[in-house]
C-alpha cells in the first residue's frame, strides 16, 4: 500500500523537506512512500489534500502554522499549548492530529553550541508560528524570554527599544523572522549588531543561506552563530517519529 507524505504551505520551491525525505526513503528502500510539496495559496485548499488516498501524514511551514489548526480534529498537548502546529499525522479512522516537533528541533539543536541556556536571557525576535515554538522550548528549560518585533505593544518590544545595555545583557538571540532567507538575502533584523560581544549567541531558523547577514554581522562580533539546519534535520526526524508510530499501532 501506498504511503502519501508532504509539506503544507505557500511557497515551497526551495523547501528543505522534499530532499530530505526522498533521500531518507530512498537510503531505507521505502519504495512504497512518497513526499509531496503542496503549494496552497490558501489554507482552505488543504482540504483537498486530506482528501489523498494513502495520505499518513504531512510538514506545514509558513505562513500556515497556526491558521492550520481549524482544519484539525485534536492537538497533542504540546502543539496545543504552544498554539502552532508543523506535523500532522493522519490517522486509520481519517482524523487530523497536529503535532509540533520544531519545539523538539530546536531544543535539542541549541545543545551544538557546547553550554547550557539553562535561566538564561534569550531575545526572540518575530512573533509567528516559528517563535511561538522557540519560546515554548526555551520556557521548558527555565530561560527568560523576551519578545522582539516591527511594532511595540505589550510584553514585546520593538527593535528600536534595543540599547546596549538590553543586548550585553542576553545570552542568546533568535531570529525566527524570515529576514535574509532565499532568495532576499540582503535583508535582515533592525538589531543593534555594533553592541554584540562574544558573550551573545546569535540563532538564525533560516538555512538558506546557510549563514544570513544577521549570522555574519555576529561573526563580526566575535559571537557563536547557528543557522537552522540542524533543528530541521531534527524536527523532521521527530515527525517520521510521530508518523511510524501511528502506523505500527
Amino acid at each position: 500500500m501506498s504511503r502519501v507524505f508532504g509539506l503544507v504551505g505557500q511557497h515551497l520551491g526551495h523547501s528543505f523537506s522534499k530532499n530530505y525525505f526522498e533521500q531518507k526513503f530512498s537510503k531505507e528502500s521505502l519504495s512504497n512512500c512518497s513526499y509531496t510539496n503542496f503549494e496552497l495559496p490558501d489554507i482552505g485548499r488543504i482540504q483537498t489534500v486530506f482528501e489523498l488516498t494513502g495520505l499518513c501524514g504531512l510538514n506545514v511551514t509558513v505562513p500556515y502554522k497556526e491558521v492550520v489548526i481549524p482544519y484539525l480534529d485534536q492537538l497533542d498537548p504540546a502543539a496545543a499549548e504552544i498554539g502552532a502546529v508543523n506535523t500532522i499525522c493522519i490517522m486509520s479512522d481519517g482524523k487530523k492530529i497536529g503535532h509540533n516537533t520544531d519545539y523538539i528541533g530546536f531544543s535539542k539543536s541549541l545543545q551544538a553550541f557546547g553550554r547550557s541556556f539553562e535561566s538564561a536571557k534569550v531575545l526572540v525576535l518575530g512573533t509567528g508560528g516559528a517563535s511561538k515554538a522557540v519560546i515554548y522550548a526555551l520556557q521548558q528549560f527555565g530561560a527568560s524570554v523576551q519578545l522582539v518585533s516591527r511594532a511595540k505593544r505589550p510584553g514585546i518590544l520593538s527593535y528600536t527599544d534595543l540599547d546596549e545595555p538590553l543586548i550585553q545583557s542576553v545570552d542568546l538571540i533568535v531570529n525566527t523572522t524570515p529576514l535574509g532567507m532565499f532568495p532576499q538575502m540582503d535583508s535582515y533584523p533592525d538589531i543593534p549588531y555594533h553592541f554584540l560581544t562574544r558573550h551573545q549567541h546569535l540563532y538564525d531558523l533560516i538555512y538558506n543561506p546557510k549563514s544570513s547577514k544577521f549570522l555574519n554581522f555576529g561573526k563580526e562580533q566575535d559571537c557563536p552563530t547557528m543557522n537552522g539546519q540542524l533543528m530541521l534535520e531534527i524536527q523532521a526526524e521527530e515527525a517520521w517519529k510521530i508518523w511510524n508510530e501511528h502506523l505500527v499501532k
